[in-house]
Parts: C-alpha cells; sequence; structure tokens
C-alpha cells in the first residue's frame, strides 16, 4: 500500500491510496485539473482511479468529484445525502455501507462528528496493511478506538491551535464556537491526544492533516504532537505534515 496526500486544507483536499489492484482517492476537493495535475506528478494517469471514497459534501472536498467523474468515470462511494447536500452530479455511484469489501480492498467507514449530513472517515486494509483517515470532525467516538489502534499510517487532522484561533480578531465568535464543538474540527491538542493513544508498533507513518491557515502553523502542529508523544513516553517520529498546495511523499507500507 502507497499513501499520498496530495492536498490538504480548507482550500481542498485528496489523497491517494495505491494497493496491489487498486487506485483510489479520498475525496476530490480541488477542481479536476488540479487532482490530474498531481496524480501525474507522482505517476499516475487520472484514467487509472478506479474508485473514489467521498467523506462529506462540503466544497473542500467535493469540489472536482463533478467534472473528474465526467471525464474518468470512477466508481464513487458516497451516500445519497451527500449526493443531495452536494448537488452531484453522478449515478455511478455506490452506496457507504459500513464496510466496503473491493477484491483484496476493505474499506470500513467510521462515522465522524462534523456540521454536514452525512460525515465519514476510512480505515482501509489491503495487503496486510493499513491506514486511517480521519479529518472534519469534532471528537472521534470511543467504541471505534479498537478497529483505530496499531494502524501503519495515520492521515489525521490536527486543524488548529486554540490559543491562536481564540486570539484571531477576524473570526466571529460563533465560528469559533463552531471550530471548538463537537461537530466542528480536531485541534492540534486533541488530535495528538488521539494518535498518542492509537499509534503502536506496526505504526510507520502520521500526516497530520486540514491545517488551518489562519489558526494553526505547520510548526506548531508538528511540535504539539511531538511533545505529546515524548510527555506520554511514546517513541514515533515519523510525522509529516501534509500541505495545502504541495504534494506529500508517499510512504510505502
Amino acid at each position: 500500500m502507497i499513501v499520498t496526500v496530495l492536498a490538504s486544507g480548507s482550500k481542498g483536499n485528496c489523497t491517494f491510496i495505491q494497493t496491489k489492484k487498486h487506485n483510489i482517492l479520498i475525496d476530490i476537493g480541488k477542481s479536476s485539473l488540479q487532482i490530474e495535475k498531481k496524480l501525474k506528478e507522482i505517476g499516475i494517469e487520472p484514467n487509472n482511479i478506479d474508485s473514489v471514497f467521498v467523506t462529506h459534501a462540503h466544497k473542500d472536498h467535493v469540489a472536482g468529484i463533478n467534472v473528474f467523474y465526467k471525464k474518468y468515470n470512477p466508481t464513487i462511494y458516497i451516500t445519497k445525502n451527500i449526493i443531495e447536500e452536494a448537488n452531484l452530479k453522478i449515478d455511478n455511484y455506490k452506496e457507504l455501507s459500513k464496510e466496503v469489501q473491493i477484491d483484496e480492498l476493505k474499506v470500513t467507514v467510521i462515522p465522524t462528528s462534523h456540521d454536514a449530513k452525512d460525515s465519514r472517515g476510512f480505515l482501509i486494509e489491503a495487503d496486510g496493511k493499513s491506514m486511517v483517515y480521519i479529518t472534519d470532525t469534532g471528537y472521534i467516538n470511543e467504541k471505534y478506538d479498537k478497529i483505530l489502534k496499531n494502524r501503519n499510517v495515520y492521515v489525521m487532522e490536527s486543524n488548529h491551535d486554540v490559543e491562536m484561533l481564540m486570539n484571531n480578531e477576524h473570526y466571529p465568535h460563533y465560528l469559533k464556537m463552531r471550530i471548538l464543538g463537537d461537530e466542528g474540527h480536531l485541534s492540534n491538542k486533541d488530535s495528538a491526544n488521539y494518535l498518542a493513544k492509537y499509534i503502536g508498533n506496526k505504526t510507520e507513518k502520521i500526516y497530520l492533516a486540514h491545517l488551518s491557515e489562519h489558526n494553526n502553523t505547520p510548526e506548531i502542529a508538528l511540535d504539539n504532537l511531538v511533545n505529546t508523544l515524548k510527555r506520554k513516553g511514546i517513541k514515533f517520529d515519523n510525522i509529516s505534515v501534509a500541505l495545502q498546495e504541495e504534494v506529500t511523499e508517499g510512504v510505502a507500507v
């Protein structure tokens, strides 16, 4: 399994996962042309994408789906609520159930808590390896702790620094409360605490994702996780911050 974050942030999100038999995307939150260009940067032709899994209906996760689908006709794994809320024009789709099996690829759907009709994260397993993708949630229900523990790769939201958010004069109070709420986004502190609980001896890579461009910095997010792990006596340092405009180096596990 190879995992590459193509774009991550409030202006668009997309992650590529390659297994022995499949090339999939999680979300297409930038224009189709931008995602096509990013795929070609890593040597993948867009018409080789066979499946797209959609987390929720917000524009920064679905902006390019209509055009990409029309051009390349991948199977879209999505819910009817997401289609309706995002006004997507697709017919070759499969309803996201609790679990999806495609050949050797198994996708377990993790409900998340966000201000959208439906919001999902994913546990993806193939060829004896696994990765967790969770962004856009105010919290993660502890009933999923068992299946989220000790995975090979984590793409985990680390959206904001609480102090930066609260001191941001350009954000009205209601927006700050939305971000901080149970249907908002994970703070650096929340993200670090979840990761400290999840990672194990099989974990090879962590990507911190969906950073706010106004209420966070890569340095603050990274330092927060490193210090949290150190404080809890956890030795792990293969951590990268996924950025809005840069494709991450792919990790093969």
